[in-house]
C-alpha cells in the first residue's frame, strides 16, 4: 500500500489509536514500538478490540488483510499526518518555548473559538508523536489548528516543524529548561529559534514578544513580524495592571481580569490576545475567552482547603519557572508564606548549582518557611527543611500541623507535588 493509498484509507477511518488500552472503534492502530514495547505485539489485539487496520512495520504480524506492513510505523504515521496536513485547508500556528507553552495554547484556542473552529495539542502531546497525532486530528471543517512543540536536544523542533509546516508561530520564552539535552541556555535558545528559522525561510507570519530582548533582536530585520509591547510604539500596547494575585491586563481601553496567578502569565495572555486581534476577533468576545479561561492541571491552579490558600504549580518546574514563581509570591503581602519546592529535572552538569542558585533566591527574598523536596535539593547547603524523598514529607505532614497560611507548591512533574496538597 501506498501513502497516498493510505491517507485514502483515513479519510474513510479518521481515528488513530496507538495505545490497545485506549482503543477507538473504527480506527488505524499505529504499532509503534519503544524502549520497553513493541507495538507490533499488540496488533491481533487492537484489531479485536475494533480497530479497523492495524499498521506494523514486522511482517511476522501482518497476519491478515487488515494488517498494513511499512518499513517502519512511526515513520508512517508521520509521513501520513503531512499528507493530511496539506490535504486540508486549516491554518496551522506553531508554538514553542521554555514555558508557559500549555497555557498559552489554550488561551490562544479559547480565543480563536470564538470565531474559528479550532483544534489544538491534546494536554502536552507537543512531542514526535504528539504533534502527528494533532495534525492528523484535522478535520474538514477545522479553521485553525494551535500546535504545541516541545524539545530537549538541538534539530527537535526543525523536525516537528517540517511536519506541521506551520503558517503561524509563537516563542513564549528562553529559559533554562532541558540544559541536560541543550547544553545551555545558548543551545536553548538555539534550539527554539528553529521556529524561527522555518518561518522566515518559508516567509510565514511570526507573532512576538517585542519585550524579549532575545526575540526582539532575532527578528529585527523579519518584515513578517506582528508584536506585543508594554513600552515600544512600534507594536501593539499591552499593559500590564498587576498580579492580586490574579493578571489583569489593559488594550485599548479595555481592562481583562483573568483568573491567572503569577505576573508571568502576562506574556501568554497577551500573546492570545494578539493573536486574537490579528485575526479579528472581537475585543470583547478576547476579554471574555481570556477571562473565562480557569488553569488545570496543576498549572497556577487557586485552592483553598483547610484555611490554607494554596497556589499548585506543580505541573513542571525549571530554573526559570522557579524563580518567576518565587519572585511573583514574594510580592504577595499575605502573612505567613510557606514553600514546597521539588527538584528541577534534566539539567545535567548544572543540577546542584541551580538547585542552589533557588534556594538561596528563597532566602534572599525573605522567606523563612520553605521545605526542600527530592534528591537535589537534599544534597545542597541550606538552612531550609530538606527531605530526600516524598515519604519523608508525608510523614513530617502527619505529624506536624501547619498553621494555616499561603502556600506556593511548585517542582517538576515527576516529583507529583500535587500530593502535599491530599495531606494539608
Amino acid at each position: 500500500m501506498t501513502l497516498t493509498e493510505l491517507h485514502e484509507l483515513f479519510l474513510k477511518y479518521p481515528l488513530i489509536s496507538t495505545d490497545t488500552r485506549k482503543i477507538k472503534p473504527h480506527s488505524i492502530f499505529f504499532a509503534l514500538k519503544g524502549p520497553n514495547f513493541n507495538g507490533n505485539a499488540f496488533a491481533k489485539e487492537a484489531l479485536k478490540k475494533g480497530a479497523a487496520y492495524a499498521v506494523v512495520d514486522e511482517k511476522e504480524f501482518a497476519f491478515d488483510r487488515r494488517c498494513i506492513l511499512f518499513e517502519d510505523a512511526l515513520e508512517t504515521l508521520q509521513k501520513l499526518a503531512i499528507v493530511h496536513r496539506n490535504h486540508c485547508n486549516a491554518r496551522v500556528i506553531s508554538l514553542t518555548g521554555s514555558n508557559g507553552k500549555t497555557t498559552t495554547k489554550e488561551l490562544i484556542v479559547a480565543v480563536l473559538s470564538k470565531k474559528y473552529r479550532t483544534i489544538a495539542t491534546v494536554g502536552n502531546l507537543n512531542n514526535h508523536i504528539g504533534v502527528p497525532l494533532t495534525l492528523l486530528s484535522i478535520k474538514p471543517e477545522t479553521e485553525f489548528a494551535v500546535v504545541e512543540m516541545g524539545a530537549n536536544h538541538l534539530g527537535e523542533i526543525a523536525f516537528l516543524s517540517g511536519l506541521a509546516q506551520p503558517d503561524f508561530g509563537y516563542i513564549t520564552n528562553f529559559g533554562k529548561a532541558h540544559l541536560e539535552g541543550f547544553g545551555s541556555i545558548e543551545g536553548v535558545i538555539k534550539g527554539k529559534s528553529e521556529l524561527y528559522e522555518y518561518l522566515i525561510s518559508e516567509n510565514k507570519q511570526i507573532f512576538l514578544n517585542a519585550d524579549d530582548p532575545i526575540q526582539k533582536k532575532k527578528l529585527r530585520s523579519h518584515i513578517r513580524k506582528y508584536g506585543f509591547s508594554q513600552n515600544d510604539p512600534e507594536y501593539y500596547t499591552i499593559e500590564f495592571l498587576g498580579a492580586n494575585p490574579h493578571v489583569s491586563i489593559k488594550f485599548e481601553n479595555t481592562i481583562i481580569d483573568t483568573n491567572l496567578i503569577g505576573a508571568y502569565n502576562f506574556t501568554n495572555c497577551s500573546a492570545a490576545l494578539l493573536i486574537g486581534k490579528y485575526f479579528n476577533v472581537p475585543l470583547e468576545d478576547i476579554k471574555n475567552a481570556i477571562e473565562s479561561y480557569i488553569p488545570q492541571n496543576n498549572r497556577s491552579q487557586l485552592i483553598e482547603k483547610n484555611g490554607h490558600h494554596i497556589i499548585l504549580d506543580a505541573y513542571n518546574a525549571n530554573p526559570t519557572s522557579m524563580e518567576a514563581a518565587l519572585r511573583n509570591f514574594a510580592t504577595s503581602k499575605e502573612a505567613n508564606k510557606l514553600l514546597f519546592l521539588g527538584d528541577m529535572f534534566e539539567l545535567g552538569e548544572t543540577t546542584a548549582q541551580e538547585h542552589q542558585k533557588i534556594a538561596d533566591l528563597a532566602k534572599e527574598l525573605g522567606f523563612s518557611d520553605v521545605h526542600l523536596i527530592g534528591e537535589n535539593f537534599f544534597k545542597i547547603k541550606t538552612d531550609f527543611m530538606k527531605f530526600s524523598s516524598f515519604e519523608e514529607v508525608r510523614e513530617y505532614l502527619k505529624s506536624n500541623d501547619l498553621k494555616p497560611g499561603h502556600i506556593l507548591i511548585k517542582g517538576s512533574r515527576g516529583m507529583a507535588l500535587e500530593r502535599v496538597v491530599e495531606l494539608l
